[in-house]
């Protein structure tokens, strides 16, 4: 599906005081961004940012930082925040593959990868968030209790997570494969927008939890 481009996105991007459009180099610099020492929690791929913008309302003493590369798309979780005014919560305009750039050794507590993109073509393995490329550069920037925390509807790429996780040298603490049907795993379960949309339309929702 072609991305609409929305007129005056990235400009707004630029000027707004919540968003770094420019993160490299920003390694071990949150804890100033933010004015505190509390956890920080990361999804990457937030879209409109419904997901991560309820989490920080929920939790004040938590630090949240939504990644999104498209500007047409980040530009409603920014009019979401310019209403709310959360202080603790900012996002980044990026690539998430240069994400090691903008976070340093220990410096993240979770990471959030909610109905990330498939990239369906095998060539484009490693492109996916939650191939064992991703997972190295997750390695080197979660504390040692840290964990990944990924959704999806996309049963093939579900699939493909889950043996990535061991590929990675990683370990699988959850795995479902109807989240809203467990009764456990979806206690307290926040849900993006496109969860809502496909579990509407009768798609269960895969759900893994990872960690070292």
């Amino acid at each position: 599906m072609r991305l609409r481009n929305v007129p005056g996105a990235r400009e707004v991007m630029v000027e707004n005081e919540y968003v770094f459009t420019e993160p490299e180099g920003m390694c071990g610099t949150w804890k100033e961004v933010f004015g505190n020492d509390n956890p920080i929690h990361i999804e990457i791929g937030m879209g409109k940012g419904t997901f991560i913008t309820t989490l920080a309302g929920m939790n004040p003493d938590i630090n949240y930082v939504g990644i999104e590369k498209y500007s047409s798309v980040l530009l409603r979780a920014v009019e979401k925040q310019d209403e709310l005014q959360l202080p603790n919560l900012r996002f980044i305009r990026m690539d998430a593959e240069n994400i090691n750039e903008v976070f340093g050794v220990d410096e993240v507590d979770r990471i959030y990868l909610n109905f990330s993109d498939p990239w369906p073509k095998d060539r484009h393995a490693k492109r996916r968030l939650t191939s064992r490329q991703f997972f190295a550069r997750y390695d080197k920037m979660l504390k040692k209790e840290g964990r990944v925390e990924f959704k999806t509807d996309n049963r093939v790429l579900f699939d493909f997570s889950v043996e990535e996780v061991k590929e990675a040298g990683w370990n699988l603490v959850e795995c479902t494969y109807d989240l809203h049907s467990d009764e456990r795993l979806n206690e307290g379960n926040v849900m993006t927008e496109y969860e809502k949309k496909f579990s509407d339309m009768g798609n269960p929702i895969c759900k893994l939890i990872a960690d070292r």
